[in-house]
């Protein structure tokens, strides 16, 4: 395991307890929780004012560090708004690209410029995407672009209070709020019971809830899987193809935030695999299996840096395969996004400039 990847492992582990390593990062915690603390009364005071943008906005975040299902679900809504007639946009921090500046996601861009989950969103979706540190620069640039955008969804951006948003979708997963203390002691990057700016949506990517936060359950399960240069050509992962794989031995690559539950996931449909857990957001630059790898598993936000070409290339004698995730949260999530969003009289709303 790489030297990044095992530093944030050890990270997760101690977050769950207040051990020894959280009470000696104790005190940074608490200068943390103060400067928050700060910052949201200056928003509240208006000393620093939140902007519109002239659309609606749904920001979805979580509180904890780490991956707890924010891109998944913001596929899953900009699928479901698309079915009620919205014409949804999608902005994004852009975490693990290298561009400072705003930039429209488009089919031939690179993980590496963009990141892997804007890229990601993107190919699967269809949707129109920028990325920008600057939210309010993105969304702008977008709407300016894609003017017949209704609704925009912030992919994470839920401490950039910066941008006015009129629903908040928090996520949480099984960990809930680790050991309840905040970065970098523990998981939590503002109080579990800080206010929200918009309405609230609780969304669990877990199989009960793991907070005292009201809210609903998402059923996570991998799709099925699917060869990388099929991925790439749009074609869906199919249940039949776990079959072969499970008489061979396979090397699982994930470079996500929780690559265990990607390996829990794989064992559980029947495969013997070689666990190769990288760095969130790993940028591939070197091809991480050993050469010889005949087959290999890797997660939607590995693929979109593996790119065919490159594998036939430098791996001749590998087949990778990609494990696309089915995430589906309960009716209910939905019907609250619905009625969220009808209080808004959303196509009237905010139209002009702020």
């Amino acid at each position: 395991m790489p030297a990044r990847a095992r530093l944030e492992a050890a990270l997760t582990r101690a977050w769950l307890a207040r051990g020894a390593l959280a009470w000696l990062l104790w005190p940074l915690s608490v200068v943390y929780g103060a400067a928050i603390g700060l910052r949201r009364l200056a928003y509240r005071s208006a000393w620093l004012r939140s902007e519109r943008v002239g659309r609606p906005v749904v920001v979805v975040g979580n509180r904890i560090a780490g991956g707890a299902g924010k891109t998944p679900t913001v596929m899953a809504l900009v699928q479901h708004l698309q079915s009620r007639g919205w014409r949804p946009g999608v902005i994004s921090r852009g975490h693990g690209g290298s561009a400072t500046d705003v930039r429209h996601v488009n089919t031939g861009a690179t993980a590496d410029a963009v990141g892997d989950e804007p890229l990601l969103v993107r190919l699967r979706s269809g949707v129109p995407v920028v990325v920008g540190r600057d939210r309010i620069a993105a969304a702008r640039d977008l709407l300016a672009a894609h003017p017949e955008v209704d609704l925009l969804l912030a992919d994470d951006g839920l401490q950039h209070l910066r941008l006015a948003r009129d629903v908040e979708v928090l996520v949480f997963d099984a960990r809930g709020a680790g050991n309840g203390w905040l970065l970098p002691a523990g998981p939590l990057r503002e109080p579990i019971d800080a206010p929200a700016a918009g309405r609230r949506i609780v969304l669990y990517n877990a199989p009960a809830p793991s907070t005292r936060l009201p809210g609903f359950l998402a059923r996570r399960a991998l799709a099925g899987t699917v060869e990388l240069a099929a991925w790439w050509r749009g074609e869906s992962a199919s249940g039949a193809a776990w079959a072969p794989l499970r008489q061979r031995a396979v090397v699982a690559c994930a470079g996500i935030a929780q690559p265990q539950r990607f390996f829990e996931q794989l064992r559980a449909q029947g495969l013997t695999i070689t666990e190769l857990a990288l760095a969130d957001h790993e940028a591939y630059a070197d091809l991480p299996w050993p050469e010889a790898a005949t087959d290999v598993v890797v997660t939607e936000k590995d693929a979109v840096k593996l790119l065919p070409q490159r594998v036939a290339r430098e791996r001749p004698g590998t087949r990778v395969w990609v494990a696309p995730l089915d995430f589906e949260p309960e009716p209910g999530f939905f019907g609250a996004i619905d009625e969220a969003l009808a209080s808004l009289a959303p196509r009237a709303v905010a139209r002009t400039a702020p």
